[in-house]
């Protein structure tokens, strides 16, 4: 099955992520911050990343921007999923190179939805 890194700050949200992704035999990895996303993204070559964005250090947008310019990581795709909400946040998103951007609270149908849409 694919293995899916998630990459946020909140225990409670990785928590309620990694419940949703278990239960349909998705194998979950985590990191707490964005350098750290990045390391385990290079160690685990994961199938997709979930990356929030407001976290200490490194912001999902920076982490995202160093994944994708990475040789050995650039080819593994991201969603955002993050409680920033405006639709210029969906914008840079985008354009920073996620292949979708999710809004918090946590919609289980439309994040396995997209999960299926991105790695099938």
């Amino acid at each position: 099955m694919a293995h899916i890194l998630i990459v946020d700050d909140s225990a409670t949200d990785v928590s309620v992520i990694k419940k949703i992704l278990d239960s349909k035999g998705y194998t979950v990895s985590s990191a707490s911050n964005g350098e750290d996303g990045i390391q385990k993204a290079k160690e685990l070559q994961p199938n997709l990343i979930i990356m929030d964005i407001i976290m200490p250090g490194l912001n999902g947008f920076q982490a995202t921007r160093k994944i994708i310019k990475n040789p050995d990581t650039k080819s593994i795709p991201i969603v955002f999923l993050s409680s920033k909400d405006m639709e210029s946040d969906r914008a840079w998103g985008l354009m920073t190179g996620a292949k979708e951007y999710l809004t918090k609270p946590i919609n289980s149908e439309q994040l396995l939805e997209t999960v299926t849409k991105i790695i099938g």
